[in-house]
């Protein structure tokens, strides 16, 4: 069975069959037709050897040979056209209304679950749901301080939420150096394009994130990245995000409960932090609440938390809302908190731990995608098409042992956009991640984010862990 994917840059052409440019690639396409291939490929070149001085590397997880390595950078922009943007924007903008009212509720009076639109059994029985937050009223009243929405593209008009980041959403650091490249590269196509600026991101978040200070500020807020250390796959970002914003980098054994604060160790002694930006899983935080063998947080700074002595961002507690299992019930959630129908569509969820789900998956299983309801980066899913006998097989056999842990969506025709290979474009599946900075006074949404590319032709998998690369993110100016 052929398939028919929507190629974001071309469209079928007249008479003679020649397919013929989308209007946000016009100007692109035109200064394309210009160019001498071999320039291009040595343009191609040195973005790698910069991106290699720069460090702009990852590491992969489970591997013997799991040392850094580079993402693939597609020198073939993503573009999309202004009026696309501002739809997709209120979208998601309506979608993290809903997500941080949500948080609010299930951790206070619970509403949504005394008006049925959700199964009790699903916060209760869920790891994700920390019992820790409840009656907690995090500063400013944001839980989602980042957000990064996953977005695919099916048709023209056609744009489903594959899934909401709300724990620690990642990839913003590609997003700002791709478009750094591209204007090194390339700098005559932006006196050409009028292309929506991204570089301002790291300023409007350290602003949304000191907008977000606690009580007991005085002052100018002290803001701080909480890391893993250098072994964490997203290291890279983590110190890139400190240098632009102008934040402390600090570990766990940085930090430590002084006067009831979070204080960091500095050369003339501990100074307290107003805003701690975690990049460390709810799990590893705080030993004293959490795994007491975590030697990545900071024993005690719940207990700071609670009494309103720091800003958490994003606060503990947020992996409720983006637990995939819970994604099925979105729609009802933006209405239930909006009073307003979903601007954005959700792909068809089957949920596993329910008997009559189970059943079409199990029946379906070359034919869906199934995935962990708390994994990522690609690990611990299924492509059923990709898939062959033996490993559908064996994935059955997880889904009957364990069906609670899983979820199923049908395959969608995602988008191509070109790449530009050795012979010439050629397309490749693209999902994208809008990055989204909430604070009490506003909610920013970088125009484009970061575009994940399936480098490997007719491969659907996008992510980096899994051999996926990038593409810089142009939003035309209107």
């Amino acid at each position: 069975m052929t398939i028919d994917y929507f190629d974001e840059m071309l469209q079928p052409g007249g008479s003679d069959q020649q397919p013929d440019m989308r209007a946000p690639y016009a100007g692109y396409g035109h200064w394309l037709q210009q160019e001498n291939p071999k320039r291009i490929m040595q343009k191609a070149a040195q973005a790698e050897a910069f991106f290699r001085t720069t460090g702009i590397t990852f590491n992969v997880y489970g591997e013997e040979d799991a040392d850094e390595r580079l993402i693939p950078f597609d020198v073939v922009p993503r573009i999309i056209a202004g009026s696309e943007w501002r739809k997709l924007s209120r979208g998601i903008e309506q979608r993290v209304r809903a997500i941080n009212a949500f948080l609010h509720d299930i951790y206070h009076r619970q509403e949504i679950l005394r008006a049925g639109r959700i199964p009790i059994e699903l916060i209760s029985n869920n790891a994700a749901f920390l019992p820790q937050m409840v009656g907690v009223n995090p500063p400013g009243g944001i839980y989602t301080h980042i957000v990064g929405t996953d977005i695919v593209r099916t048709g023209v008009d056609e744009f489903f939420v594959l899934e909401d980041n709300a724990r620690t959403p990642s990839g913003v650091s590609y997003m700002l150096e791709n478009r750094e490249t591209m204007l090194q590269m390339f700098p005559e196509l932006f006196s050409r394009i009028s292309v929506q600026q991204v570089s301002d991101y790291p300023v409007k978040l350290r602003r949304s994130l000191s907008d977000c200070m606690p009580d007991k500020c005085d002052g100018k807020p002290v803001v701080a990245i909480l890391t893993p250390g250098i072994h964490n796959s997203a290291y890279f970002e983590h110190s890139y995000l400190a240098d632009q914003m102008g934040a402390e980098l600090v570990e766990g054994h940085d930090l430590r409960v002084v006067d009831g604060r979070i204080a960091m160790r500095t050369t003339q002694g501990y100074t307290p932090i107003d805003v701690l930006y975690r990049r460390v899983d709810d799990e590893y935080l705080d030993p004293l609440n959490f795994n007491p063998d975590s030697v990545l947080g900071v024993p005690g700074i719940m207990d700071v938390y609670r009494s309103g002595g720091i800003t958490i961002a994003n606060a503990p507690g947020t992996g409720i809302a983006d637990d995939k299992a819970l994604y099925s019930y979105m729609p009802d959630i933006v209405e239930f908190y909006t009073g307003e129908k979903p601007l954005l569509n959700n792909v068809e969820t089957w949920r596993c731990s329910e008997a009559d789900h189970l059943r079409y998956v199990l029946d379906n299983l070359s034919e869906l995608v199934v995935k962990e309801v708390h994994g990522s980066g690609g690990y611990g899913m299924l492509v059923g098409p990709a898939a062959n006998k033996k490993e559908i097989q064996a994935f059955r056999a997880k889904l009957m042992a364990n069906p609670g842990n899983y979820i199923a969506q049908p395959t969608l025709a995602l988008s191509t956009v070109p790449i530009f290979t050795r012979k010439g474009l050629s397309p490749r599946h693209v999902d994208l991640r809008p990055f989204v900075l909430v604070s009490p006074e506003r909610i920013d949404i970088t125009p484009g984010g970061l575009t994940r590319v399936a480098m490997t032709p007719g491969s659907l998998v996008v992510n980096s862990s899994q051999g996926g690369g990038t593409k810089d993110t142009w939003v035309l100016e209107e």
